[in-house]
């Protein structure tokens, strides 16, 4: 128990998040008019499709909708990365699920941070994709350490932001003033620095070896380089957004588009290219440009099983190899009618994917079931009680990422055409030896959460036990 004079770390996470927000539109103003074209179109849908609303409002993802949903920051060294999960530990916030984004040509793993917890995640559903630089990647020694020096010097963190991490562990919480400043000093962390901290020469050898590496190693600071507001209908979004003044990416990542959609679909405008500064050898400094930050939109849809994930991932490389080149702008209608065509072999009914047990769903008693308590035999199958309509289910929304997909808005938006190949395979045991502790498995969490729900069914129809 938290105790009461402390904090919530909902309540800390929910803060951090909005002033996160507020700061970015400063920062990307193009990012405030994305933020308008997803809630007015957000607005849209729930007007036309009641049954969608009604599903939302169920489930409490009505409630959560118009908050942020994740924001990406990268790192370069263990020491960031450990000091990372310190603080996002003040907020309720775990590392869950590892991803390797190297297969896809970006020198980077990662985790999410985020709550675990589904009624965590109804007050604030922000999460952190973060990245850590793999350095071993860099086959270029001295190149390898000029990057090794540069990251040794910073410090990403103010050190009041590092003494309020060091006060909460001791003490177990923060409390309201503590808290309200935490706020303020870890958003530091994610601010843009227009000033460099390397010269124009040594940000060109860095940029040529991958722009990402420029964009972790040359600045003071990580710097969040993009926020994410969820969609109910990102094709809606995409077609709109040049309208708006904004470029979108050309292909929205993920499934396709679907009745019942699936896990997770991306789109972004592309990187600004803004000014910045090098610092010369001499001191002073020289006028450059660094293109790094950008707006991302998602639609979140149902979250799959390993059974359904497997069938996910074998459809979207069935389509990949069809296509047999990366999908572009000028082959997207060619990419979005295999992907469709591929994905055909995917039930999209709801009720057809939990039978099948590719998806996870929550489940709820109804008014029905409630009056019809006393006679409900203990014996009864969750099948049976659907059938009578005392129970109803509503699909488990999707709360993490997906790999080939954040190595595609990664590489599209920084206009990096080059696909690397690292002879190199995914170390999940390095990466958690990095970060100082061990990922959560994602597939765990949602397998609770139905769980739970079954629970609370159970109980709620006087029943000893339920199973899906």
């Amino acid at each position: 128990m938290i105790d009461q004079h402390f904090v919530s770390p909902n309540e800390i996470r929910a803060k951090f998040s909005l002033a996160m927000s507020a700061m970015y539109q400063q920062e990307v103003p193009l990012y405030g008019e994305l933020i308008d074209l997803v809630a007015e179109t957000n607005r849209q849908v729930l007007s036309e499709d009641s049954t969608l609303a009604h599903g939302l409002q169920i489930t409490g993802e009505i409630g959560r909708l118009s908050m942020e949903r994740h924001g990406a920051i990268r790192v370069g060294t263990a020491a960031e990365l450990q000091t990372l999960r310190r603080l996002f530990a003040v907020m309720g916030m775990s590392p869950v699920g590892y991803y390797d984004l190297t297969a896809a040509g970006v020198p980077v793993h990662s985790t999410a941070f985020r709550a675990v917890h589904e009624a965590d995640l109804q007050v604030s559903p922000f999460r952190i994709f973060t990245s850590l630089l793999r350095l071993e990647l860099i086959e270029n020694v001295a190149l390898r350490e000029l990057v090794q020096r540069l990251l040794d010097r910073r410090c990403i963190f103010t050190k009041r932001a590092l003494e309020l991490m060091a006060l909460h562990e001791a003490q177990g919480g923060l409390d309201t003033e503590q808290a309200q400043e935490f706020v303020a000093q870890a958003l530091e962390t994610f601010r843009w620095h227009r000033l460099s901290t390397v010269s124009a020469s040594e940000y060109q050898q860095l940029h040529n070896q991958h722009r990402l590496i420029a964009d972790i190693v040359a600045f003071k600071g990580p710097h969040i380089n993009h926020l994410t507001p969820r969609t109910l209908d990102i094709d809606r979004v995409q077609a709109a957004m040049p309208e708006r003044g904004i470029p979108p990416k050309a292909v929205i990542e993920g499934p396709p588009t679907r009745h019942c959609p699936i896990l997770l679909r991306q789109t972004s405008f592309k990187a600004l290219e803004e000014q910045v500064l090098f610092i010369e050898p001499d001191g002073h400094q020289v006028v450059g440009h660094h293109t790094a930050r950008f707006g991302e939109i998602e639609q979140r849809g149902v979250a799959l099983t390993a059974k359904g994930r497997a069938l996910y991932d074998r459809l979207l490389q069935t389509t990949q190899d069809a296509l047999q080149v990366p999908a572009t702008e000028d082959n997207a209608p060619r990419y979005y009618q295999l992907l469709a065509e591929h994905f055909r072999a995917f039930p999209d009914d709801y009720n057809a994917l939990r039978v099948q047990q590719l998806a996870w769903f929550r489940y709820f008693p109804t008014e029905c079931g409630l009056a019809a308590k006393d006679t409900v035999e203990q014996h009864s199958t969750l099948e049976q009680l659907i059938a009578l309509d005392y129970i109803r289910f509503q699909p488990l929304v999707y709360e993490d990422f997906l790999p080939v997909s954040a190595a595609g808005i990664f590489q599209s938006n920084l206009g990096d055409s080059r696909h690397v190949q690292y002879a190199t395979a995914s170390s999940r045991a390095v990466f958690e030896q990095a970060l100082g502790a061990d990922v959560i498995d994602e597939l765990k969490l949602y397998q609770q959460t139905q769980q739970r729900s079954l629970q609370a069914c159970a109980q709620a129809l006087g029943l000893r036990a339920l199973e899906a």
